[in-house]
């Protein structure tokens, strides 16, 4: 009766000794594919399968310090394995105790063992390249807000909603916008993406998941096409301090080149000659491409001879498509401008067809079009979002 009731001790301690065991081996194999960890982070580097190192040495060090010490226990043959395999990390941790008997000894049992694995599993995420492209034609100087607009028709002559950049007047209607207050689409787009690369910083995954870079229609109208601001980086600290650079397209004088500043055919060539063939986005080495086209859809420009304004040819879309880049499409709306001749003359007769041609040259699911009181920082930010969670693995 004796011996069998300090045997039950015995068989007691040794449960919690397993229990322990196991806790520790749990929180390794965990601990060694969570997010930013040693392995997830040498695995989005490496080229092909095989063993990573690095995690099981994280994984060793994250046993030893979940180990609680206990008295007159021995732990042995501990072993931490994590590889990849495709787009699975696995880490296994696997370790024996072993402790002396008191009661069981008698029984001629005079050690106890127990043993202890725990395996765990992660994914790699999508490792995607987001090439910007930001309208930054004159008509992005229009009054981010109806009242923005309302200020601009109300203290202009010919009651002009833009702040045209004309760099031959000093005293122009840029000049007046700042003057006023004036906020306009440019300065809100500006900041949009600034603080999108701080959403991208916050949602990757691992380090280097997301690159990006800036581009606009040009810095002026006498070169415009895909013009670079900030080359693709990881680095996105620094991109978003390049976006300070982003601003309206400057023109020498009023009128320049008969106005026909927005050119898709000579920015979207542009994009697709810049942007790379895409990968499967299974590591760094070989993301996915993302066109990230901002813009209120109406193409002005020299086409034939023959000044041509309509949407966007989706014809553009549709070769950089095909190569298997995705492009996501922000549509800033097209407000109308009664009071504007230009507008009434040129834009009013088509302007309920840009939201679906700008529909059709995003990728299926990739389209947002947001108005002036809907926030173009929030949109920029819903629709990254949309394309990191609907990217898929191509293996």
């Amino acid at each position: 009766m004796v011996g069998l009731a300090g045997g039950a001790l015995d068989i007691g301690r040794m449960e919690m000794v397993h229990v322990r065991l196991q806790d520790a081996a749990d929180a390794a194999s965990v601990g060694a594919v969570a997010k930013y960890s040693a392995a997830m982070t040498a695995a989005a580097s490496m080229n092909g399968d095989g063993a990573i190192p690095a995690g099981a040495t994280a994984a060793r060090q994250i046993f030893n310090a979940n180990l609680t010490s206990i008295s007159d226990v021995t732990v042995s043959n501990i072993t931490t394995t994590v590889t990849k395999s495709g787009l699975a990390v696995s880490a296994t941790v696997s370790a024996q105790a072993s402790t002396p008997s008191y009661f069981l000894k008698l029984m001629g049992i005079p050690t106890m063992n127990t043993s202890a694995t725990s395996t765990s599993n992660n994914s790699l995420p999508t490792f995607i390249n987001f090439y910007l492209l930001l309208d930054n034609t004159p008509s992005m100087g229009v009054g981010a807000t109806p009242t923005d607009v309302a200020t601009m028709v109300a203290n202009t002559p010919d009651q002009c909603a833009f702040g045209c950049h004309d760099t031959s007047n000093p005293s122009g209607y840029y000049q007046l916008a700042k003057t006023l207050g004036v906020t306009m689409r440019i300065d809100v787009l500006r900041s949009a993406t600034a603080t999108l690369m701080d959403t991208a910083t916050a949602t990757a995954s691992v380090p280097n998941q997301f690159k990006m870079g800036v581009y606009t229609f040009g810095a002026d109208s006498s070169t415009p096409g895909f013009y670079q601001v900030a080359a693709p980086s990881s680095n996105l600290a620094s991109v978003k301090a390049l976006t300070a650079n982003v601003d309206l397209m400057t023109v020498p004088y009023q009128n320049y080149n008969n106005d026909q500043d927005t050119d898709y055919i000579g920015v979207m060539t542009g994009a697709n000659n810049t942007i790379p063939n895409p990968g499967t986005g299974i590591s760094a080495a070989s993301p996915q491409e993302v066109l990230f086209l901002v813009s209120d859809g109406v193409n002005d420009s020299s086409i034939g001879g023959n000044r041509v304004i309509q949407p966007i040819d989706t014809a553009l879309c549709t070769t950089i498509k095909n190569r298997g880049i995705k492009i996501a499409v922000l549509y800033t709306t097209y407000q109308p401008l009664p009071t504007n001749g230009f507008y009434n003359a040129y834009v009013a007769p088509f302007v309920g067809t840009i939201n679906p041609t700008m529909a059709a040259c995003a990728t299926p699911g990739y389209f947002f079009e947001v108005s002036p009181t809907g926030g173009i920082s929030q949109a920029m930010t819903a629709l990254f979002q949309k394309v990191v969670a609907n990217a898929h693995i191509a293996q």
